[in-house]
This record gives structure tokens, C-alpha cells and sequence, in this order.
């Protein structure tokens, strides 16, 4: 069965980015001049999924609203002939058919994934994370949902990561016989491939086993889940049945670490989980100090804006940045 819908969780409370989202969801935040939510319907729709559920809470309603057309403000740029942004404003409408769906409590991803459960029904779908940014040169989801549609299943995201830098991620055990080339990997029997992509790009693993933000010494790679997701419709009945982990939430990493141990367990039978290796271009907006690198870095490719600030930025930091200014 052909992927045609995304779901994108977008119901956290956005606390790293206080005081600011006490009133503006940080799936809003503007990324240049575009909120960071859009860029992910874009992606989604990019990739042939215009079936797009926004998960959302109560205090999310300018999401939903941002989706739709906005009658006064287009009546007013056609009045005074600026096309330019009455496009910019007509294209968020026109990106994607957006449906919306509440959480009830904060309890997890794997808890905002099952709400999406009577709309989704029993197809497979992608999901896709609101503060994680794809570069739309780098087609990731087209990639994974075509080892979807080769092996089925479950496919997870997966990107290096410094080994210090595991214990903020899922992290995946991926099978020796889809190993990096020998002189990437470790002796041990699970591999830990180097920082920096030794490995060719979008390289397809098997997956079997995952574990939610382990501690650095018990990590068993450093293939970290980054907010990518192609999964089965079964993955409903599984986190039905997922206790809470980490957390006290309801951990998609479970889920689908119970997917990975089953398929292990019978591989012709089960639901296999495969993983997608991405070297591409990621920004993570949820953090802070990610999020300010993602606007000056995707300010300075823009070919309105970057003429004039990068050569700025450049004097910028020439000229000692911030120490200039003691």
C-alpha cells in the first residue's frame, strides 16, 4: 500500500525556547521568515504526502491557523499590487491538505503518534518531527520511502553522531551483515561508525535493537534516530501496548524497538525495521544555538537576503564579533 499520509507531532511545550513560547508555539518561530512548521509541510508535501495530520494541544491553535487562507491580509497585498508576498502568503494554504488532531497531555512521542491512529487507519504513513529541518536539497523522505516500499516495514532515520552526543538520542544496534566498510567500524560485535559519514550516503541497515538517550558508556552505536519516520499501521497495536519508559512517556523507540526485537526473533514472519543513514543537511530548531545557525545559514543561501547579510556577517565576525564590542 502506497505512503500518502504524514503525521507531524507538534503538541511539546517548546520550555528551551522560554519565555517566548508561553504564547507563540515554537513550532512558529520563524526560521528567516517562515515558520519552522512550514518548512516540514513543505518537505512532506514535497515528497508526494499532501495528506498532512498536525497533532497539536489547545495552546497550538495558530498552527492550524497559519494552514488556512487569511482572506484580509491577501485582499489587502492584491490592493496594492505586491505579489511577491501575496504568494508567500497563498503557498503555506496551498502546501498540503492540513488536518489537526489534539493531545490531550504531554505523555510522549509514541503517545502523540497514536493519536493520529483513526486518521491514519490501516495505511502506513510517514512522520515527521516539527523541529527538525531537512534540507530540501538533501530528499531524505523520498529516500526512506522507497526502502519502504522495497522492504516494507518500518524505516527510521538514522544520522552519526559524536559519541558524546548519544545520550540525547534513540540510538540504534544495526545487524553486522549490513555493516560500513571494515575500516570504519569497530572489532565489536555492534558497529560504531566514526563522526562525519565514512559510510556512503543514504546507506540502508537492518535494525535490531533501539534504546531511548542511553548513557554514553552503554551506547551501542552512534547511529542516532534524528525526527524522520516511515512506519506500518501496525505500530498502532504496538504502542497500545507500550508501557511508559524514559521519562514517564510513551517512547516511539520502544515501540519500535519491540517491532526490531520481533523480526529478529522471526525474520520471514515479522515487521522488519530498516534504517536510512543520512550525511545531508539537518537543523534542529529545537535548540537554541541550532536554531540561530539554521536562520543565519539558511539567510545567507537566500538570494534575496543573502547578497546584502552575509557580506555583513563576515565583516561581523572579522572584525572580532561580540569582543569588538568590549
Amino acid at each position: 500500500m502506497p505512503v500518502t499520509k504524514a503525521v507531524i507531532p507538534a503538541a511539546g511545550l517548546g520550555t528551551r525556547f522560554l519565555p517566548a513560547t508561553k504564547s507563540v508555539p515554537k513550532e512558529m518561530l520563524p526560521v528567516v521568515d517562515r515558520p519552522a512548521i512550514e518548512y516540514v509541510v513543505e518537505e512532506a508535501s514535497r515528497a508526494g504526502l499532501r495528506d498532512v495530520l498536525l497533532v497539536t494541544s489547545r495552546t497550538k491553535k495558530a498552527i492550524e491557523d497559519h494552514f488556512d487562507r487569511e482572506g484580509d491580509v491577501e485582499a489587502a497585498l492584491e490592493r496594492k499590487g505586491d505579489k511577491v508576498r501575496l504568494e508567500r502568503v497563498r503557498a503555506s494554504a496551498e502546501l498540503a491538505e492540513v488536518h489537526s488532531v489534539r493531545q490531550p497531555s504531554p505523555r510522549g512521542l509514541g503517545h502523540a503518534v497514536l493519536c493520529a491512529s483513526a486518521h491514519v487507519g490501516d495505511e502506513p504513513f510517514a512522520v515527521l518531527l516539527g523541529d527538525d529541518l531537512i534540507d530540501e536539497r538533501d530528499p531524505l523522505l523520498v529516500e526512506m520511502l522507497a526502502v519502504q516500499e522495497r522492504h516494507g516495514g518500518a524505516v527510521v532515520a538514522l544520522m552519526e553522531v559524536p559519541e558524546e552526543a548519544v545520550s540525547m538520542y534513540g540510538v540504534a544496534t544495526i545487524a553486522p551483515a549490513a555493516a560500513a566498510p571494515a575500516s570504519a567500524v569497530s572489532a565489536a560485535s555492534v558497529e560504531r561508525v566514526p563522526a562525519g559519514g565514512s559510510g556512503g550516503r543514504y546507506r540502508t541497515v537492518r535494525i535490531t535493537d533501539l534504546v531511548e538517550k542511553p548513557p554514553v558508556d552503554e551506547a551501542p552505536s552512534n547511529l542516532a534516530v534524528i525526527g524522520r519516520y516511515v512506519l506500518p499501521a501496525e505500530i498502532f497495536d504496538v504502542l497500545r501496548a507500550t508501557p511508559p519508559g524514559r521519562g514517564d512517556e510513551i517512547q516511539l523507540t520502544d515501540a519500535l524497538r519491540t517491532l526490531a526485537e520481533r523480526a529478529g526473533a522471526d525474520p520471514g514472519a515479522e515487521i522488519p525495521v530498516h534504517g536510512v543513514v543520512f550525511t545531508g543537511r539537518r537543523y534542529d530548531t529545537g535548540d537554541r544555538v541550532d536554531y540561530l545557525k539554521a536562520v543565519v545559514r539558511l539567510a545567507c543561501e537566500r538570494p534575496d537576503l543573502g547578497p546584502e547579510f552575509y557580506p555583513w556577517l563576515e565583516e561581523y565576525v572579522a572584525s572580532g564579533g561580540p569582543k569588538a564590542e568590549c
